[in-house]
């Protein structure tokens, strides 16, 4: 909005030139979202707990989770408010990215909503059926990536595989491309499901690996610098910058609530919002697989539950105390504010692994 209203009266006060940067959008992008969940975050949590949002214990959780029942969920509607207002009003809504991104992050939202709402209002214990949950998912991955792959996203890039540690694509994927990108998409979405399960974790993990590719949407949007780093120039895509800023706003501002001992948490809301806006942005930068890397504390909770699953179903036998990861690590006597800490350290390091591939290649 500011981009639109402000930037044309640039030839009448000098001042109004700054809205054409993107750094300088994206930093106020943040700011704005930070704000917004600290002037809305108080009234929503009590509206929240008001209707009886309160969670509950759920049978496959250590008994140490007694103490959150009551905690207000479906904090997600914060996190979602703030990030597409403060798109809204910084954002560049003529650019294709943006308004992809934005849509897609919301309508992952509302899968999630539909199951927090029927879970904490409906009184639902297992909220929406997983077949449809999954369908829904489906549904909405599917129409992403067929855009990206026959809309005006799609470019000379977009079918290509990049891979880190090397500077030149290994495959072109061409129409394999609609069933890689609905893996990534429905794979990050609950990738991040799995890992909200501690006081602040997911949201923190996800700062993090906004941070990395808030840069990376950055460097592969300016023609000289892709070139320079030898990494994939994708026209138009540092406009994306500005949404991850405003996603990581959002994560600040919902982290001052949801720390240890959480006041909110985010819901199925908020996860696959989260996964799914973060599925779609390493589609758009061709930095899918990097994923793995940057990601990689939500690749390993999402293993690990594949992994207890089909031991448990082949072998009769349990690999994990509990499933996913972080459970496991607090049956072994971990406290819950050293698990966070620590695959926050973790999910940091992998992030400077991640830029590192931008000049190791």
């Amino acid at each position: 909005m500011f981009y639109y209203l402000l930037y044309p009266l640039r030839d009448k006060f000098f001042a109004f030139n700054v809205f054409r940067y993107i750094t300088f959008r994206s930093v106020y992008a943040t700011v704005t979202a930070i704000l917004i969940c600290f002037i809305f975050g108080p009234p929503i949590i009590r509206k929240l707990r008001s209707i009886g949002t309160g969670s509950t214990v759920r049978e496959y959780t250590p008994s140490s989770h007694e103490k959150k029942i009551g905690t207000p969920s479906m904090g997600g509607i914060l996190i979602l408010l703030s990030i597409l207002t403060s798109i809204v009003l910084w954002g560049n809504l003529s650019n294709r990215y943006t308004i992809l991104i934005s849509v897609s992050t919301f309508f992952f939202g509302v899968v999630g909503f539909l199951d927090d709402y029927l879970k904490f209002i409906k009184k639902s214990s297992k909220g929406l059926h997983a077949r449809f949950k999954i369908l829904t998912q489906l549904i909405i991955s599917t129409a992403v990536v067929l855009y990206i792959f026959f809309g005006p996203e799609r470019n000379e890039q977009t079918t290509l595989l990049y891979i880190p540690f090397i500077n030149h694509p290994v495959a072109d994927l061409s129409y394999f491309y609609i069933p890689f990108g609905i893996l990534i998409l429905i794979g990050t979405s609950n990738a991040v499901n799995l890992t909200d399960g501690l006081d602040g974790l997911a949201i923190g993990l996800m700062i993090i690996v906004v941070a990395t590719y808030a840069a990376l949407s950055y460097l592969s949007g300016h023609v000289e610098i892709a070139n320079y780093l030898k990494i994939p120039y994708i026209p138009d895509s540092a406009e994306l910058t500005v949404f991850c800023m405003s996603v990581l706003g959002a994560g600040i501002g919902f982290l001052w609530y949801n720390s240890h001992p959480a006041e909110i948490f985010m819901g199925d809301t908020g996860s696959l919002s989260l996964g799914g806006s973060l599925g779609v942005i390493s589609l758009l930068v061709k930095k899918e697989v990097l994923l793995i890397i940057t990601g990689g504390v939500f690749v390993m909770e999402a293993l690990s539950v594949i992994i207890q699953v089909v031991s448990y179903k082949l072998f009769s036998k349990r690999v994990f105390l509990m499933s996913p990861l972080h459970h496991h690590f607090e049956l072994k006597g971990w406290s819950e504010s050293k698990i966070i800490v620590r695959f926050w350290i973790i999910g940091a390091i992998l992030a400077m692994i991640a830029m590192s591939t931008l000049k190791i290649q």
